[in-house]
């Protein structure tokens, strides 16, 4: 059993505490949070025990889940890697690339497992879908949210469309080749609306929207490939499956036969993947446990989480310039 001690007991804090409790693999030594409210109030509700610092938890234990601000990544990232405990880290795994960089370096130094809560992987309708994706020619992802001033002390790109790009460079198997964004300030300091079409030298095109200012959720992906049309509701655990046949077969209830302007038919097949419920989180956790034990590589590894924070500073990057033209 490893034993395992979370730093940072707000909202999403609170529900890692909640999941590790279910884990019985885990040995949840406790937490700390700074906020003297808040960790009184968890101590009491959760029943888990309190620490003082920083440092006591890390000494406490095997594995450090860091769920603070992003802002504290790295900092609460290299005390625990220091002393070569494991770490799952929250997305976005830090604030800046260069503190990725000295992060990874820290990472190699020690020798433990590092993971990402790029928490979409693990998410039952992406699961059920990816057995379908081949080689995406198109990708089309919204990501919207209603406003919650919970986030916005980073851009949305690092506080929502990370999600997508994580899954983007999942199923996109190509170096990024052109990036155009654009992105308007509305209620807070940074971007709270971002637009980026994303090429890759494989000719793959993403076009992803992230808001958090909508007036409804919404966490929905659209893949065209081949053949085939696959979207992803990340939000309410749905994939559906539309593909192309050369062959009619009249026999399949679920299709439609389309006659081509060369007089040819095809056949649409449509197919919803069987959905297993389950706690991504929890499951995300669960995997970084086998990780360490079985000495595996992490679902999503510390360089899966730096090129995402990469591509997202190129988009903040393109976000700039873009505002910068308007302004002249």
């Amino acid at each position: 059993m490893l034993k395992i001690g979370v730093l940072g007991a707000g909202h999403l804090g609170k529900i890692h505490l909640n999941c590790i409790k279910h884990i019985e693999r885990y040995d949840l030594v406790g937490f700390f949070d700074p906020a003297e409210e808040t960790a009184q109030q968890v101590e009491e509700e959760l029943k888990v025990k309190r620490f003082d610092s920083v440092d006591a938890l890390i000494d406490a234990v095997d594995v450090v889940d860091i769920v603070t601000p992003t802002i504290r990544h790295f900092e609460c990232a290299s005390k625990a890697l220091r002393k070569r405990k494991h770490v799952f880290i929250e997305k976005p795994i830090v604030a800046t690339p260069e503190e990725a960089n000295a992060l990874k370096k820290l990472a190699d130094e020690a020798g433990v497992k590092v993971q990402v809560g790029h928490v979409e992987r693990f998410n039952p309708a992406f699961i059920a879908a990816e057995p379908f994706i081949g080689e995406p020619l198109f990708i089309e992802a919204h990501r919207l949210a209603l406003f919650n001033p919970r986030g916005t002390d980073v851009p949305v790109v690092l506080d929502l469309m990370v999600h997508d790009l994580d899954i983007l460079l999942t199923i996109v198997k190509s170096p990024v080749s052109h990036i155009s964004a654009s992105g308007v300030s509305i209620v807070s300091p940074t971007p709270d609306i971002t637009n980026v079409r994303i090429e890759f030298e494989n000719g793959a095109v993403a076009n992803l929207t992230a808001s958090r200012l909508s007036m409804k959720n919404m966490r929905k992906t659209r893949i065209f490939q081949q053949g085939a049309y696959i979207t992803v509701d990340f939000l309410d655990k749905k994939a559906e499956i539309f593909r192309i046949h050369d062959e009619v077969d009249e026999s399949n209830p679920l299709s439609t036969t389309i006659t081509l302007a060369d007089g040819s038919e095809k056949q649409i097949t449509f197919e919803m993947p069987e959905i297993h419920p389950i706690n991504a989180i929890q499951t995300e956790l669960e995997s970084f446990y086998d990780a360490i034990v079985h000495n595996t590589t992490p679902a999503v590894t510390i360089d899966d989480g730096i090129n995402v924070l990469k591509l997202a500073y190129r988009i903040l990057d393109s976000v700039n310039e873009s505002i910068a033209k308007v302004k002249k």
